[in-house]
């Protein structure tokens, strides 16, 4: 563990906090901590940072209930900048947006990337903003029974695969699966936060029965 008198702050005091979410990992926002309001972060577990602009802490939450629960700190490579891994209560900008980062100066669509809250993005636009000879579209038109059987089937066809030991085809099924359980959630109002949140609350519960396991 890094001690804080390690740490190299600036001139002014001051060392930058990149803060990012532990579900999503996005960026929430970038701030300012000095001494006093990095102490207070560990002591308290919940940020707390260095208004440059009203020249004096301000613990993030206080006033509007978002609070972010500190996970992790770490420094960088020279000790002059920190990531705060958090999990948030709440919006952590001040605009009411999970993040502070939300306007697109470059976008590359020549490189491939992927994330499941981009494909969900996508699959919600083909419901929103119709397309014509879309198949997500389909779906979507043709209600939440003809969602599930396709739900359904392929769930069989995962089951087959796996099976017959076919792990290529196994692959290729549990992604059928995926997008067609994305397209399910849609259309039921169920975001990834909410499968995460859930997921998150298993595994908290799971670490408790195995502390209560080895008090035993």
């Amino acid at each position: 563990m890094l001690d804080i008198n390690e740490l190299k702050f600036d001139e002014k005091g001051l060392i930058p906090a990149v803060v990012v979410d532990a579900e999503s990992k996005d960026v929430l926002t970038v701030a300012y901590m000095n001494r006093e309001s990095l102490e207070i972060s560990l002591k308290e577990g919940k940020t707390c940072f260095w208004s440059r602009s009203r020249q004096e802490l301000w613990r993030k939450g206080e006033t509007s209930g978002n609070y972010q629960h500190i996970v992790e700190i770490k420094a960088d490579c020279d000790r002059d900048a920190l990531t705060v891994l958090v999990k948030k209560d709440g919006p952590a900008c001040h605009l009411g947006t999970d993040s502070c980062f939300n306007d697109v100066v470059y976008e590359n669509d020549e490189i491939d990337y992927f994330s499941y809250d981009g494909l969900m993005k996508l699959i919600e636009g083909r419901k929103t903003n119709k397309k014509e000879g879309s198949y997500t579209t389909y779906l979507f038109e043709k209600g939440i029974d003809k969602i599930l059987k396709k739900v359904g089937e392929e769930s069989t066809e995962v089951i087959i695969a796996a099976k017959a030991d076919d792990k290529k085809e196994t692959i290729y099924e549990v992604a059928d699966l995926c997008y067609h359980v994305m397209v399910m959630m849609i259309e039921m109002g169920i975001s990834l936060d909410d499968i995460r949140k859930e997921l998150a609350s298993r595994h908290v519960i799971d670490h408790k029965v195995k502390q209560e396991k080895m008090t035993k």
